[in-house]
């Protein structure tokens, strides 16, 4: 199992419809998962990754 890195949590808020009749959703974040060099799988949001790539921390 992955380990989970970043502290991300999900966003909760209602769906409408046409009725006006609230539903509650959840938009979980988008947590990739990626081996490091040393060989340990972690995952870490969408966002991140692309921050390590720009600043040439990690390849993946």
């Amino acid at each position: 199992m992955a380990k989970k890195v970043t502290n991300k949590t999900p966003l909760f808020g209602n769906r409408r419809s046409h009725a006006c009749n609230a539903t509650r959703h959840a938009q979980k974040p988008n947590l990739q998962k990626i081996t490091l060099d040393n060989g340990k799988q972690v995952r870490i949001s969408a966002r991140e990754l692309r921050t390590l790539n720009k600043v040439n921390k990690i390849e993946a």
